[in-house]
């Protein structure tokens, strides 16, 4: 097989790292990822949650990401990505257009609006300039893409700001800067295994193993991910 560099797209709560270990497990491709913001954030800022961050403070967390998610992929000559480049740029753009916490409501939520006055328009130009960054990393560093849509409810893990808006305007941000770039894409839908027949079919891959055996063992890495995620974020 030639290499190919897959990414698994989506926004919040689509399924995307079961689905990424699952085809990693069902075609033998390696698999790659991110730390999670769940990971990041008790490092570089211990106590503070996400909706509480600064604009700046936010972006640190996005480029934190997108370097080493860089470093992991340049690794690999064939890999499969839980997400991609344009997931922390794509959420950047999302959240200043319907606010850092999306949650929020009535007083809070203008006073939310008057604190971010004086990062707005630097915010602009950094999102602009950011996005040529990532859009030329894309074209040269992925070959394909597998969008996840919108299907599940949003998981609640008290760590994250999203709400429907939020997500369903991420999902459009992804969907329309792979059409614009022209990046290969299928959209796959349904459960885990109607996604991997679907992207199997498409890219033509092998199977290295049986369709349950790598759907058991990719909700077993998911449960077992989580898990750390957790504990690792309440022990900082």
């Amino acid at each position: 097989m030639k290499n190919l560099r897959i990414a698994i797209s989506g926004t919040y709560s689509t399924g995307k790292t079961t689905t990424s270990y699952a085809l990693s497990y069902f075609t033998g491709i390696p698999r790659t990822h991110a730390q999670t913001m769940r990971e990041i954030l008790p490092i570089i800022n211990p106590g503070k949650r996400l909706e509480d961050c600064s604009p700046p403070e936010l972006y640190e967390l996005g480029i934190r990401r997108l370097t080493e998610r860089v470093c992991c992929e340049s690794s690999l000559n064939s890999f499969v990505s839980d997400g991609s480049a344009l997931h922390e740029w794509v959420y950047g753009k999302a959240r200043l257009k319907v606010g850092l916490n999306p949650n929020e409501k009535g007083f809070k939520k203008t006073f939310s609006k008057i604190k971010r006055l004086p990062y707005t328009v630097p915010m602009v130009k950094l999102i602009r300039e950011y996005e040529r960054l990532v859009k030329f990393h894309v074209r040269r560093s992925y070959d394909v893409f597998v969008h996840l849509p919108i299907e599940f409810p949003i998981v609640l893990d008290g760590h994250r700001p999203v709400n429907e808006q939020f997500r369903l305007l991420s999902d459009k941000y992804l969907l329309d800067t792979l059409k614009e770039l022209n990046m290969p894409h299928i959209v796959a839908g349904g459960t885990i295994e109607n996604r991997l027949l679907a992207i199997i079919d498409y890219l033509k891959l092998p199977q290295k193993m049986p369709i349950e055996e790598a759907i058991y063992l990719a909700q077993q890495e998911t449960y077992r991910r989580n898990s750390v995620e957790m504990e690792y974020s309440k022990s900082l």
